[in-house]
């Protein structure tokens, strides 16, 4: 501090008592980094001591460094140095500017309060201000509300700039697994064979059985794992094979970037006052997504079966509500989640009986809700029969393409899998090489590295030998080929069909 024009307003009674060093900048990184700052904040120690306090009365409150000033909620040393000032104790407050103190009106003309009733001055680089002076008084007040509006003019600068990045599809985010940014920064596939294939295999199978939970059974059965890229610790960037669960499986089907789709605005943070816990983060239903740019990159499936997707998600959902399907579940009844009670509306219920072989639809929910009698009750046995009529009737024309389609969806599933499976045995067969080189570059003498690569090249080879013999345990079925013998017995089964429905 150069000049002091104002040294009139500074009185022995402030110079008997302490003079509070507030000291904080709003990140770690700045902590770091901005270390003129940092040192201008402590070289006010100096400025006091020239206006006449003694060392012994300097007191520097640091301890907010790395944490924002638009809430005191989380700074307990404004919290400490507002304690002192209320307590008669401080004679002054010195600060580089009123944004070091306080970026919320709240707490600067709370402050501003508790100086005015205590007789504390607020001292800054420009000079020294008494808040029980009307004239000082406007002044902070301003400096504290251009301070506030600061922060805001920050916040809209730097959320204006993301939502243009955002709207040209230019606003890098961490890019689901299976995709990576390549060297001029465009979303592409991931160059890894075996990550493409563990994703798209999701899709594949989750087209064929419709449920997440039938994905992970079918992974399950056939020791199948999925990738998994980590980000924000200290493995940032590798990509880790891991069991497949159902909660893997709904993000993988609910994320459009799979689809080929850049979306921005997918979630909204819930305004919750400081301290509170974490910030509740709200879903934004799909047709309100603010920006979503299609074909932005190339996907593993289409936007028209993404929604597909969404809609047999939505239909899985368990539930008697009559715009929801449900998913299917056990049982041999054809119509089970499908029913609608033609008295009140509501989806009926399927109950078994004999061993679970003859299926009744059951309306009872005036019976759950009210304690009253069932709707109605009908037997499964004749409605199933009606409309395996229906089906068999339905598929007559199509009696060759069915036949044919269904055979070669076999084939490319077989064909598939064997691929995942050899994908998988080359990953570790490269981790068990590669852990070899590291082994055989070691300097022999160094046993203590030795060591330790030895045994991760041990750990290498008994994971591709235990592929191996899962591989070679499986039962030996053949590639399932459209010769032509295959379609006529194909064809006649499918005329035979009728039949053995019957039988």
């Amino acid at each position: 501090m150069d000049r002091l024009t104002d040294q009139h307003k500074l009185q022995p009674t402030h110079l008997a008592r302490l003079a509070l060093i507030y000291v904080r900048q709003s990140s770690l990184k700045q902590v770091q980094r901005n270390t003129g700052s940092t040192a201008r904040q402590y070289d006010l120690a100096t400025c006091a001591r020239q206006l006449g306090w003694q060392p012994e009365q300097l007191v520097v409150i640091d301890q907010d460094q790395a944490q924002s000033g638009a809430s005191s909620t989380q700074r307990t040393g404004f919290q400490d140095l507002v304690s002192e000032v209320g307590l008669g104790h401080a004679g002054a407050v010195l600060s580089l500017e009123a944004s070091r103190l306080a970026r919320s009106s709240s707490d600067w003309y709370r402050l501003l309060e508790i100086c005015a009733l205590t007789n504390t001055l607020v001292i800054d680089e420009e000079g020294i201000y008494d808040p029980g002076q009307y004239n000082d008084r406007l002044l902070l007040g301003f400096k504290g509300t251009m301070s506030e509006a600061e922060l805001h003019w920050l916040r809209s600068r730097l959320l204006g700039g993301k939502l243009e990045l955002a709207r040209q599809g230019k606003l890098r985010l961490h890019p689901p697994t299976g995709f990576v940014h390549d060297v001029t920064g465009q979303l592409v596939k991931d160059p890894d064979e075996a990550i493409q294939a563990g994703i798209q295999q999701v899709f594949d199978c989750f087209a064929d059985c419709r449920t997440a939970r039938g994905v992970v059974l079918y992974f399950r059965k056939h020791n199948l794992l999925i990738p998994t890229r980590l980000w924000g610790t200290a493995r940032a960037g590798e990509c880790v094979w891991r069991p497949l669960s159902a909660g893997r499986v709904l993000d993988i089907l609910h994320n459009p970037f799979y689809a080929g789709t850049y979306v921005y605005g997918q979630t909204q943070t819930v305004p919750r006052p400081p301290g509170e816990g974490t910030t509740p983060v709200k879903q934004i239903q799909r047709e309100a997504w603010p920006i979503v740019i299609h074909e932005h990159h190339e996907g593993y499936i289409s936007w028209q079966q993404f929604q597909h997707n969404q809609q047999q998600l939505a239909d899985n959902r368990n539930g008697y509500n009559r715009s929801r399907r449900g998913a299917v579940r056990e049982g041999v009844g054809l119509l089970q989640g499908i029913v609608l009670c033609g008295r009140c509306g509501r989806r009926m219920k399927v109950r078994y009986q004999e061993a679970r072989n003859r299926p009744n639809y059951i309306c009872d929910g005036h019976y759950q809700s009210y304690g009253d009698t069932w709707c109605q009750a009908i037997r499964g046995q004749h409605v199933d029969a009606a409309i395996t009529q229906i089906i068999l009737d339905a598929i007559q024309p199509a009696q060759v393409a069915v036949a044919l389609v269904a055979l070669d969806h076999l084939h490319q599933r077989e064909q598939q899998l064997e691929r995942q499976r050899a994908l998988q045995i080359e990953r570790a067969q490269y981790e068990a090489d590669l852990a070899q080189r590291r082994f055989m570059n070691v300097e022999p003498e160094n046993r203590l590295v030795a060591r330790s690569l030895e045994r991760d090249w041990n750990t290498k080879l008994n994971l591709v030998e235990q592929l191996r013999r899962q591989q070679a345990s499986l039962p030996g079925t053949p590639m399932l080929a459209v010769g032509e013998d295959e379609r006529q017995r194909m064809l006649q089964l499918v005329q035979d069909f009728p039949e053995i429905v019957e039988t």
